[in-house]
């Protein structure tokens, strides 16, 4: 087992109060806290996000689409397990109704696509998959656990005027124009073990006290493990809420029977 390294990530839109367990270092604007992937399953990244403002209005191609646009990184599939959340918090995902290409430049150029996407109010056990082109945007007072295909694609559709590059022409290639689907994002139960997602590119779950022996056949070889309550052991190596650890397999970890994790491995 390994305990995979801390990268404090400052951002403009970060915050200097983190929620429990993190503390922003002195002085600095935390927007991200990465967990570097490690090398038994390099094709998956784990972070925290932490935000006092929207991030821009974005999008993510599929594998498929990353190499068809001459891209050196593969695509993005990601999701959220949403961990704490000011009142009126939001996440935009998807479009009110189905639109086409054009309409999508026009208001990416115009802004009004920040009006075009639906906004959902969010509370701490939202969990959202969202698929490769789907248009979203993170509101701000939202902190969420973020796990994804590690690649470094962000297509930038319109960012509130902010001075930073836009990339409207490969954003619209990989964009689709429809709603979320409402079966890739619910609340989840206050307690029990659950199936986050399960598909070609992602298996996770999230596991409550100790895990049934069907859950841990799923993962009977690398994973990662993602402490939320409770203290978690692998290899005499003690994993808290915070850290974030590979194992060889989940027969590995010593559950706390109090505690509470999420269990991650590629499909």
């Amino acid at each position: 087992m390994t305990l995979l390294p801390r990268r404090w990530v400052e951002k403009p839109w970060g915050r200097d109060c983190l929620p429990p367990p993190f503390t922003a270092p002195a002085g600095c604007h935390i927007g991200e806290v990465w967990f570097e992937p490690p090398a038994a399953l390099p094709s998956l990244l784990v972070k925290y996000i932490f935000t006092s403002e929207k991030l821009s209005v974005q999008v993510h191609p599929s594998d498929a689409q990353a190499q068809s646009l001459g891209e050196s990184d593969r695509g993005k599939e990601e999701c959220w397990l949403v961990i704490d959340a000011e009142p009126d918090a939001t996440l935009g995902i998807g479009f009110r109704e189905e639109v086409d290409a054009e309409t999508i430049r026009r208001a990416a150029l115009d802004g009004t696509i920040e009006d075009m996407l639906v906004w959902y109010p969010v509370r701490a056990g939202d969990f959202f998959y969202i698929p490769a082109g789907t248009v979203h945007a993170i509101g701000a007072g939202v902190s969420l656990v973020e796990i994804q295909q590690n690649s470094d694609i962000t297509y930038r559709l319109y960012d509130y005027g902010r001075p930073r590059e836009l990339h409207l022409e490969k954003g619209l290639v990989v964009a689709r124009g429809t709603p979320h689907d409402p079966a890739l994002r619910r609340h989840l139960p206050h307690a029990g073990t659950v199936e986050l997602v399960s598909n070609a590119f992602i298996v996770a779950h999230r596991c409550d006290g100790l895990p049934d022996p069907a859950i841990l056949a799923q993962y009977a070889g690398p994973c990662i493990v993602i402490p939320r309550k409770g203290e978690m052991w692998a290899s005499a190596i003690p994993i808290h809420p915070g850290d974030c650890a590979v194992a060889g397999s989940a027969a590995d970890i010593t559950f706390d029977p109090a505690g509470s994790c999420v269990l991650v491995r590629p499909a």
